[in-house]
């Protein structure tokens, strides 16, 4: 379970810097390239027009409002599967982000003619064209998703998935705490926290706990691109970053390979995993002996748990192969 314990003191501000100093080590690691893609951008698509498993059983498409169980409200297609938004998508102007093994993982919603609805405002809904030239149903401007390993109607495993896939609602917004959460402006919100088997860590505005990456170097730049990207979304600088429980000497940012500015607390920039499924998950701990949760006061926990044993164990290159919920067979960063 999750327990958030908020440290804040100037005593405990000092203690961070001063730990800062000592864990300082270990930062100019050359840049890796991550491989490309399987299958490139668009991969995936099957025959009829989908993508992955989760095909619809006729031609017509049809949003329809459903309650699923511990998420409330959502957004299902005609066959009652639960319907997903990306937060690295954008809704003005609609764009999807999500291809090639990603969309393996997360089948877009394609159009196929026009679009019913149920319980849903008609003037929200409409289509976005993908990087393949398909076109994928939006709502509110939001690109639509199912998820691969959703089975049946009612199963909403998405939802928080990477700290950026939730289910949809009506208007194309978050459905769950995370709509209560107050996320949808994009704001970044770090904390101090306890994680069981770990202790103090730093968890998000969704209570995911986040990691650093000792091949990354300090202030300048990350060394997770391309499909280590997915597996390990970044934390992305939207505006305005809040704190609680870390000293604000410790933030800062930097620019990413795509343009985008990612969050660093220490001098490290921070990641989700997308193997984290709800708050209080550290499957990301020790992995590969190179992600580390990372600690308020910028530093990486230094003891992996023995809930982490299972992990892929550390390789020479400082990969290893296992399924990623970016899809399919992958690497493991």
């Amino acid at each position: 379970m999750l327990r958030t314990r908020i440290a804040v003191s100037v005593a405990a501000a000092a203690a961070g810097l001063a730990v800062l100093t000592a864990c300082s080590g270990a930062e100019t690691a050359q840049p890796v390239v991550a491989p490309a893609a399987a299958g490139g951008t668009g991969g995936g698509q099957a025959a009829n027009g989908q993508v992955g498993n989760a095909a619809p059983a006729s031609n017509e498409s049809k949003l329809v409002v459903a309650d699923v169980a511990d998420v409330g409200q959502v957004l299902t297609d005609q066959n009652g599967m639960t319907l997903y938004r990306f937060d690295k998508d954008t809704a003005k102007p609609p764009k999807s982000n999500c291809d090639g093994d990603c969309a393996k993982a997360w089948p877009p919603m394609l159009a196929t003619g026009d679009v019913q609805v149920q319980g849903v405002d008609k003037n929200l809904v409409g289509k976005v064209t993908r990087s393949d030239g398909t076109e994928q149903i939006t709502v509110g401007g939001w690109a639509l998703y199912r998820y691969a390993k959703d089975t049946k109607p009612g199963d909403a495993t998405g939802q928080g998935v990477g700290g950026a896939w939730y289910a949809a609602n009506a208007k194309g917004g978050k459905a769950g705490q995370a709509a209560a959460g107050g996320t949808e402006s994009g704001a970044v919100k770090l904390s101090a926290s306890k994680i069981d088997g770990l202790g103090d860590a730093i968890v998000d505005q969704n209570g995911m706990t986040l990691y650093l990456f000792t091949k990354d170097t300090k202030k300048k730049a990350s060394a997770c691109n391309g499909d280590c990207a997915k597996t390990w979304p970044p934390v992305l600088s939207k505006g305005k970053v809040e704190l609680q429980g870390i000293d604000s000497k410790l933030l800062g940012s930097i620019k990413r390979q795509d343009g985008t500015e990612q969050v660093t607390i220490g001098g490290w920039p921070v990641y989700n995993f997308s193997k984290d499924l709800k708050p209080g998950d550290a499957n990301g701990m020790g992995v590969n002996g190179t992600w580390f949760v990372i600690e308020p006061n910028g530093c990486k926990v230094g003891t992996t748990p023995s809930s982490t044993a299972n992990q892929a164990p550390a390789a020479d290159s400082g990969t290893g192969s296992s399924n990623d919920t970016s899809g399919g067979t992958g690497t493991t960063y």
